[in-house]
């Protein structure tokens, strides 16, 4: 076997194994460790405890065997998704998982798909582990900026290929498909077994096209398809998706997975607000350029009880809703699916956000944190990453590229502020109903303490530091002479105007220099903030959830 395709395991992983593997000891003398002393610190292990657990069911009792017998091979192949992002986002986990006796460092690894603490900037947990690489497994560690930018080779920033040395050293492309081909193709045997039992043709033929494109990373014509799906009750979302698992550059896609169940009277209140996108485009806070491109309008709105989490949605900070697919043309072309995964916002929202309103919002303002405002805001979130503007205005290709690093914290936070925008705007001609604004605004607030609690190294982390610091700033919160957080209506409308438009502006600019020195600012953790959330923490309120999840809960063993 070619050299290139051994190198599975990281400099850092290998370091984090020799560092958790024990030294031979004369006969007689003990072994035997306290299980502390593979913790950095006693504070590091007590950061296992942040989640709180959460049973991840649906009522399956209206599908027909058939369905039941195909959600048992989707989720079989959502294990696998899992098995290759561990080799995506750290390497041999067999081998870090064999090394581990203590139970409480075991479970926490395996949350965080490795030996650092994904809602604490990636800090290393256990003893003699280094920084995790900014590029994960998809680079390797010693290869410099430098050396990628002159390395000339056109593939180098594609989604589905990762760079390894050959046996001259030098960088070269592999392409997923090759790297990982006797996974993908079990996996995608598995979905094309559970095709068979599809009693819904569309979805049939979604998953005999997934399946080619997992094993191709061809992945465009399954996208169509899976935009024209609009009545099959079991959903699956499958392959290499996000690309928020690359702090390096943002261009690698990481593996995923999520079984969904249909809830139609949910989903059934969502349809009517795609129609409006164009129309809400139009009416952006930036100037005409800005806003140019038409978003497709064949898109829909509904929400499900995920069943199953595999692979990026699962480590660390859970995923309450998805917005797919990231194609840009088949987005200009086709819009997007938005899901809203009901069951694990309503989890967020119960044991995480309402404590949270207690501890740091004013309590005559606590009424205004509301289920309805947090499914909103989520909902409309998703809907807006299909606003703005795709292509720079600038020459400089896609946003994505344009922004390399930045590009997943800007686009996440343009959809949070352009959500709030869109709330308003429909709230205003009276599409929206429930409740008053200051219930969107307040519960948007609270979030941001819920999404801050997961650090600033990753996409969302950032965007939501930009955010705090931005609104406080301008005044759009700020504490009481008690020391809760109060809303000022009228500022919250400035500030989430001004910084949705310097958002697009430098979204359409392809301004990377200037995005760098947004996140370099205001993308940090603030001594006021930390004090806030210290709060929390002493509260004992969980920061996330930890999914119990599987075909035995789910009676399907």
């Amino acid at each position: 076997m070619n050299k290139t395709l051994k190198l599975l395991l990281t400099a850092a992983s290998a370091t984090a194994l020799m560092a958790l593997s024990g030294c031979d000891k004369p006969a007689g003398e003990s072994t035997a460790k306290p299980a502390e002393s593979i913790w950095v610190s006693d504070a590091a292990r007590k950061r296992a405890d942040i989640y709180t657990d959460y049973t991840l069911t649906s009522d399956l009792s209206h599908l027909s065997d058939n369905q039941r017998k195909m959600i048992s091979l989707l989720i079989d192949a959502s294990q696998i998704m899992d098995d290759l992002y561990w080799q995506q986002a750290y390497g041999d986990k067999d081998k870090l998982l064999s090394s581990l006796t203590d139970e409480k460092a075991l479970s926490f690894v395996r949350k965080n798909y490795g030996p650092w603490d994904r809602l604490d900037g990636d800090k290393p947990f256990l003893k003699g582990v280094g920084e995790k690489p900014l590029g994960a497994n998809f680079y390797p560690t010693d290869m410099t900026k430098a050396e990628f930018e002159a390395y000339d080779n056109p593939d180098k920033v594609g989604l589905y290929s990762v760079l390894r040395r050959n046996d001259a050293g030098q960088l070269t492309v592999i392409p997923y498909h090759i790297l990982y081909k006797a996974e993908l193709t079990e996996a995608a045997d598995l979905l094309r077994k559970a095709a068979g039992y599809a009693d819904n043709a569309e979805f049939k033929n979604y998953l005999l096209m997934r399946a080619e494109a997992i094993t191709t990373d061809d992945y465009q014509p399954s996208d169509f398809v899976w935009m024209d799906m609009k009545s099959n009750p079991v959903e699956m979302v499958i392959g290499a998706i996000e690309t928020y698992e690359d702090l390096l550059f943002g261009y690698r896609a990481a593996y995923e997975a999520y079984v969904l169940i249909k809830d139609p009277v949910w989903s059934e209140r969502l349809a009517r607000f795609t129609a409006v996108l164009p129309e809400l485009q139009k009416g952006l806070p930036v100037p005409a350029a800005y806003k140019a491109e038409t978003p497709g309008t064949d898109s829909d709105l509904n929400a499900y009880d995920v069943i199953y989490y595999g692979g990026h949605s699962n480590a660390g900070s859970k995923t309450i809703a998805i917005n797919l697919p990231n194609d840009e043309e088949v987005q200009l072309k086709k819009g997007t699916r938005r899901l809203q995964l009901k069951n694990a916002m309503r989890a967020k929202f119960d044991k995480i956000l309402l404590p949270i309103a207690g501890v740091l919002i004013a309590p005559e303002q606590r009424k205004h944190v509301t289920f309805n405002a947090f499914f909103s805001n989520t909902m409309f979130h998703e809907v807006s990453h299909g606003l703005g503007i795709k292509q720079t205005l600038t020459g400089k290709g896609p946003v994505r590229l344009a922004l390399k690093d930045a590009a997943s914290s800007f686009e996440e936070g343009k959809a949070d502020l352009l959500g709030l925008y869109m709330i308003k705007k429909l709230y205003e001609k009276g599409d929206i109903t429930d409740g008053v604004m200051m219930d969107y605004y307040v519960t948007f607030v609270t979030s941001i303490f819920r999404s801050s609690r997961f650090g600033a190294s990753s996409a969302h982390g950032k965007a939501n530091m930009v955010r705090f610091n931005y609104f406080l700033d301008m005044g759009a919160f700020a504490k009481n002479k008690d020391g809760f957080y109060e809303v000022n209506a009228e500022k919250f409308n400035i500030a989430m105007n001004s910084l949705g438009n310097l958002l697009l502006t430098i979204q359409g600019d392809g301004d990377y220099a200037r995005a760098k020195e947004l996140l370099n600012t205001k993308g940090i953790m603030s001594p006021t903030l930390k004090a806030d959330l210290d709060k929390l923490k002493k509260a004992n309120i969980p920061v996330d959830i930890n999914f119990i999840q599987g075909k035995t809960v789910l009676g399907l063993e």
